[in-house]
């Protein structure tokens, strides 16, 4: 089958995206080839009919046996209405949805998020691959502080005009930036951690080895050891968390 891009609906490549999920799913032995398979055959584009943005799937490079992905949404009422509209309402889940499941053993690890300025997030997407297309050679990166406070100016504008420009330096520009979402659960039938109050950056790299020089160069330099990397974990309530992600051959992310 053809690896060209398919055109994303508009509505769903352009929608501002002021709520993410970050979802991390541990999944049975063997379960993650099923799932892959099963949601970027019928869970994309149905969900975003409903009003979300599949913005990327990915298989966790360090766990065979976890699979994560991002949605978005414009705000928290559209999100409990696409939510609404897809799990409880639509034919997709009510198909497929036991067979989904039935690959999983924990579907709860989810940040609920927001861009921490304007412009922070994703971009709108550019295009999606067809069912069946080869996952590419690129690699993705979530990066996740746990913080004791929320993000204030002072710690938004140093990681901006400091640590930013840093990593862009060592070929690793973070493609966008998020804070907790503190609100309320709008669709409490999907938990969404409580316990957790995060800063997550993400990074595209162009393959296995441009991620590899940047994490060999991060950690040969005194710079981000001993300078920046202790400022950016004053507070913290756990050590810091980078996520490998492989995007799979539907991910719009990648």
């Amino acid at each position: 089958m053809s690896e060209s891009l398919t055109t994303t609906p508009d509505s769903a490549a352009a929608l501002p995206c002021a709520v993410v999920e970050l979802r991390q799913y541990t999944l049975r032995p063997g379960g993650r080839a099923v799932l892959t398979e099963l949601f970027d055959r019928e869970f994309v584009e149905t969900q975003e009919a409903v009003g979300m943005r599949v913005i990327g799937q990915f298989h966790d490079e360090d766990d065979p046996d976890r699979y994560v992905w991002l949605r978005g949404f414009r705000d928290m009422e559209s999100r409990k209405a696409a939510l609404t509209a897809f799990y409880l309402e639509g034919a997709a889940w009510k198909e497929h949805g036991v067979a989904a499941a039935e690959t999983m053993l924990d579907s709860d690890d989810v940040l609920l998020l927001r861009p921490v300025a304007p412009g922070s997030g994703f971009p709108p997407a550019g295009g999606r691959p067809p069912v069946g297309a080869t996952p590419p050679e690129s690699r993705v990166t979530a990066t996740i502080l746990h913080r004791e406070d929320p993000v204030d100016a002072a710690f938004a504008d140093y990681f901006n005009d400091t640590v930013a420009p840093f990593l862009t330096g060592l070929g690793a520009p973070p493609a966008a930036r998020f804070q907790t979402e503190p609100a309320e659960n709008t669709f409490p039938r999907l938990p969404v951690r409580s316990d957790a109050n995060v800063f997550v950056w993400f990074t595209v790299f162009e393959d296995t080895a441009r991620l590899r020089d940047h994490l060999d160069r991060l950690d040969r330099s005194p710079e981000w050891t001993e300078r920046l990397l202790p400022a950016l974990t004053a507070g913290s309530t756990a050590p810091l968390e980078r996520l490998v992600l492989s995007p799979t051959g539907r991910s719009a992310l990648r």
